[in-house]
């Protein structure tokens, strides 16, 4: 399932540059998501946690990423496993941070394979309306955090601690539901393929 969102932010490039290379701070303004570290292997653990309906999923996993810094591209690999529901799912995401009129442009082009009870959900859109509901919840809450003064990192503090901003609220219920009626209203009214 190929997802594609484009947003600006009202900051300068390269403070959101900077910003992207902090993956404890981006995973703070994602609804759901927790940053647990970077492990030894360099690897970057993490877990989402969902509810959409009766369905409730909680993947943790981890996530190999890279930084172009000259074409100010971030590329990332991840995997995640909901060990409850038997669900898995695989990621390749490539975000791309350009300048734009007031801001900072960014282009997310990611492809998510989804296997076992969730799988579901991608058949019928529901899941790329529940990533748009994500994605407007996250630049609200980078452009909070990006807005807020620095905090200051006590020498010998480790950098890639997560922070969490006071504009994180957790993943909407009742935005989740408007998504999905949005997804079933859409599958019903769209014209069948014959």
């Amino acid at each position: 399932m190929k997802i594609t969102q484009e947003f600006t932010v009202a900051r300068p490039l390269p403070v959101v540059w900077d910003f992207f290379h902090d993956v404890g701070r981006v995973a703070a303004c994602l609804p759901g998501a927790e940053y647990l570290g970077l492990r030894d292997d360099g690897q970057h653990a993490g877990r989402v946690s969902a509810k959409v309906g009766p369905f409730q999923a909680s993947f943790e996993g981890d996530a190999e990423i890279a930084y172009d810094e000259a074409e100010k591209i971030v590329r990332a690999q991840g995997k995640g496993v909901d060990k409850k529901g038997a669900s898995r799912s695989r990621m390749t995401m490539v975000c791309a941070v350009t300048p734009a009129d007031g801001g900072t442009r960014v282009a997310v082009d990611a492809d998510v394979q989804l296997s076992g009870a969730i799988a579901q959900f991608g058949r019928t859109g529901i899941i790329t309306e529940i990533a748009n509901v994500l994605i407007a919840d996250f630049v609200r809450n980078a452009e909070a955090e990006l807005a807020a003064p620095a905090e200051e990192v006590a020498p010998g503090a480790p950098a890639e601690a997560p922070r969490r901003p006071a504009a994180v609220r957790p993943i909407s219920g009742f935005a989740l539901l408007v998504a999905s009626l949005k997804a079933w209203l859409r599958s019903l009214l769209s014209p069948s393929k014959a």
